[in-house]
């Protein structure tokens, strides 16, 4: 841990974790799993985050944002994730991904014409990296863009992209130049409705089935290339910095599905009598509660602390790595504890947990698997 860490909520933390919290049990809790069943991504839910500031939790105020800082951006995240992991997924992709990238190499025109309608949720972001062959290998994608006056004409394919279909604006990765090369990769804006930019397969997901997983095609698309996003070349290295962010992202989505997960065994845990006593009572409940309480903690400090970093401009590759790794197995242990707790309940879709359960599993796969994450954090500490 990096000297100078310090944690110490504010209070204006504090506010915006009660109205997040007080939104997600007024507004989501109802729903979830009737968006959950019918795989419905309810933009309506967006619009009214975005009138909230929090589409654009990082994005300064003179382009329409909140302005806030990380520790506040882990906050929201958190908060609703604990009640639905769909809607904080989609929540972090548009925040830290699509609006994350312009945002962070977008040139000033670039952020006055796209930024204030993500901020607000005028339009739906999404983020095209990842192709049906190259998850974990994103240096051979085969989405090409190739120069034609002043246009770029985009040919291939992009999978298990979030908001891939009702997004309003894409930032892709294309390559631009020698396959297998960092530098023969670049980032473009695309927007909806730009011809020969359409949606292709909704994946049908075991979890996170209220955020939309689709593919986007691209055949013979015209781009200006004013829509490049800083310089031909320069667009794998921005998504790997993008991707510091996404960790955090994800951890904190991890975190709150955790959280969730751990307070519905919890009171469970307290209501449910056998041999005539709670099931609290009982060691290996307890004991299972002790775990999933300390683990939950130590992710939030780690968590914590790469937001801290991520603040202060510092190198945070190892500190996310390590959240999101650790985050995300924890949420898969928490939740499979607590339908552990819940027994045969815990099974059915008339209680939380077996929604947490389902959902926590993309947490160690997307935005980087766990053996990634520690692929990095290897490569960060024999330096």
């Amino acid at each position: 841990m990096q000297a100078g860490f310090n944690f110490q909520t504010t209070e204006n933390q504090d506010l915006i974790k009660k109205m997040v919290s007080d939104f997600a049990e007024k507004n989501i809790r109802q729903h979830l799993m009737e968006w959950d069943e019918a795989q419905h991504f309810p933009i309506e839910i967006f619009k009214q985050l975005g009138e909230l500031g929090l589409m654009g939790v990082l994005v300064p105020e003179n382009y329409g944002g909140s302005g806030f800082g990380y520790q506040e951006y882990v906050d929201v995240i958190v908060e609703v994730s604990r009640v639905c992991g769909s809607i904080g997924l989609s929540l972090a992709a548009h925040n830290s991904l699509c609006t994350g990238h312009i945002l962070a190499f977008g040139n000033e025109e670039q952020k006055q014409k796209w930024l204030p309608k993500l901020a607000t949720a005028e339009w739906i972001g999404a983020w095209g990296l990842t192709e049906a062959n190259t998850g974990s290998d994103a240096l051979r994608m085969t989405t090409t863009a190739v120069l034609d006056g002043d246009e770029y004409v985009i040919n291939g394919a992009k999978n298990w992209i979030t908001h891939g279909k009702s997004g309003d604006v894409a930032v892709v990765m294309v390559r631009t130049g020698d396959a297998g090369s960092s530098k023969g990769i670049s980032a473009i804006v695309v927007e909806r409705g730009t011809p020969g930019f359409s949606a292709g397969k909704k994946e049908n997901k075991l979890g996170m089935r209220a955020s939309e997983t689709t593919e986007m095609i691209f055949d013979n698309c015209r781009v200006s290339k004013a829509n490049l996003l800083g310089v031909e070349g320069d667009g794998f290295k921005q998504a790997m910095k993008v991707l510091d962010g996404g960790r955090i992202s994800i951890a904190a989505l991890s975190l709150g599905i955790a959280k969730g997960a751990y307070d519905a065994a919890l009171a469970y845990s307290k209501e449910r009598h056998q041999f005539g006593v709670a099931i609290s009572s009982f060691q290996a409940i307890s004991f299972k509660l002790a775990d999933m309480a300390t683990e939950i903690e130590a992710a939030e400090l780690l968590i914590r602390q790469a937001a801290d970093l991520k603040n202060r401009h510092l190198p945070m590759s190892k500190e996310s790595a390590m959240a999101k790794y650790y985050a995300s197995e924890v949420a898969v242990r928490c939740a499979t504890e607590a339908v552990q707790i819940f027994g045969g309940y815990g099974y059915t879709k008339d209680f939380p947990v077996e929604k947490f359960y389902r959902d926590s599993k993309l947490c160690t796969i997307g935005e980087g698997t766990s053996e990634i994450q520690k692929i990095v954090i290897a490569r960060e500490i024999l330096k």
